[in-house]
């Protein structure tokens, strides 16, 4: 029988069998020593990250709740200083308007002076003479237009000072506003948490915006403006006592001219009584003539319409005639006589023509210098009225002075961002 063939195969001695065993065993022991090192290194190393991570979490939350903190506190700061710097310039604003009250207080003082003086000076001959009273009434003059040009000057600097403050109002409302929208950023930042639904990745989240300030600048930013507005709220409080001040040492002046001017009133209205009476003369006259002026335009008016007829019949037979045929088309003495009466309508016409032009011009002079009779007039009897009162109460014409505590109605102050004060207070 033939025998099967048999498969070359290595075989190895037994103790090689066992120094594989050996190896085996020991590579076994070796990588389990190395991956119990391994599990301990990740071990200690998932403790350390988990607690540095929370630590790093409640550290940057507890510093947005000190910067949170701080925001506030320069929040109260500005909303404080806001508050104060609108209540300056309520109270410039009235002193500015007590100011202006006074100014326009001056007016009737200074027109009743102004129009004594006027009237004197229309007196004739030898009764045009420079006695104490035309004095007493040049100093009061000068007495009231000094104090014009003072109240005026305090109401110029009163404006540009309530710019002033206005624009450092708008300064810390944005600044205020600013600060309020921080606080809402870093209040939302404080309250996410790791289970928070909001949260993701953002790309390049450590960039540097563009525009970061300094921890430092940022308090020196807010520190001047707070300084500014000190600064313009003293400025603004000793503008309004100079012009309390100034108010009472000018009213003291005007009165120092009251008992001067009493005759010179006397006079005055006894001579504007004879002005108002030859201005009601001149007045009836002008209307007289304005009536007759009136009846000879309509006169002339209505003769240049008159003419109109002829002249239509004299050009209707001209343009007739010029359909005569062959030699009768010639130029007889009906056809000369119609041209020279055409002519002659013309020429009549233009000169009618030019007289009602200039009666209505005329008339035109007339009524206006009518309607100036009429307010010279009526400026005439305000002022009788006027001094017909002066006599009897002159102290009331001298400027009433207002005092800073008499209330006035004060439009709300709005920044420009559109939040008013009560949205300050409710802040």
């Amino acid at each position: 029988m033939s025998k099967h063939p048999e498969k070359p195969s290595v075989h190895y001695s037994v103790p090689e069998w066992c120094d594989n065993n050996n190896r085996l065993s020991t590579t076994a022991q070796i990588e389990q020593h190395l991956s119990n090192v391994i599990r301990q290194e990740s071990r200690s190393l998932r403790n350390d990250t988990n607690c540095k991570t929370t630590w790093d979490e409640s550290n940057t939350s507890s510093r947005l709740s000190d910067r949170i903190w701080e925001v506030t506190r320069w929040k109260e700061l500005i909303v404080s200083c806001a508050h104060k710097v609108d209540e300056e310039m309520e109270a410039l604003t009235l002193s500015k308007t007590r100011t202006e009250e006074t100014l326009a207080a001056t007016a009737v003082p200074l027109e009743v002076s102004l129009e004594s003086l006027t009237l004197r000076e229309g007196r004739p001959g030898r009764e045009l003479v420079n006695d104490p009273v035309e004095e007493q009434l040049k100093q009061e003059v000068h007495v009231i237009e000094n104090v014009q040009k003072a109240l005026q000057q305090h109401i110029d600097e009163a404006f540009a000072q309530l710019c002033i403050l206005q624009k450092i109002r708008q300064q810390l409302t944005a600044d205020l506003q600013n600060k309020m929208d921080t606080l809402d950023i870093d209040v939302s930042c404080l309250a996410l948490k790791i289970t928070s639904t909001q949260i993701s990745l953002k790309p390049n989240p450590t960039r540097i915006p563009a525009g970061t300030c300094t921890p430092q600048e940022w308090v020196k930013f807010s520190q001047l403006n707070l300084a500014r507005a000190h600064e313009a709220m003293r400025m603004s409080q000793k503008m309004r006592d100079d012009m309390s001040l100034s108010r009472v040492n000018l009213n003291n002046e005007l009165k120092k001219q009251q008992s001067a001017t009493e005759f010179a009133l006397r006079k005055r209205n006894h001579q504007e009584q004879q002005a108002s009476s030859q201005l009601q003369w001149q007045l009836k006259n002008t209307e007289n003539e304005i009536t007759e002026m009136e009846n000879d335009i309509f006169r002339l008016d209505a003769d240049l319409q008159a003419k109109m007829a002829p002249m239509k019949l004299a050009h209707t037979r001209l343009e007739n005639r010029t359909f005569r045929p062959g030699m009768d088309l010639c130029r007889d003495l009906a056809q000369r006589s119609l041209v020279d009466e055409v002519n002659q309508l013309q020429a009549t016409i233009a000169t009618l023509k030019k007289k009602l032009a200039e009666a209505q011009h005329s008339l035109q002079r007339l009524k206006l210098h009518h309607h100036q009779l009429l307010q010279d007039l009526a400026r005439k009897r305000d002022a009788l009225a006027l001094e017909q009162r002066c006599i009897n109460i002159r102290s009331r014409l001298i400027p009433i002075l207002y005092g800073d505590d008499t209330p006035v109605p004060l439009v709300q102050l709005t920044s420009s961002s559109g939040r008013s004060t009560q949205h300050l207070k409710a802040q």
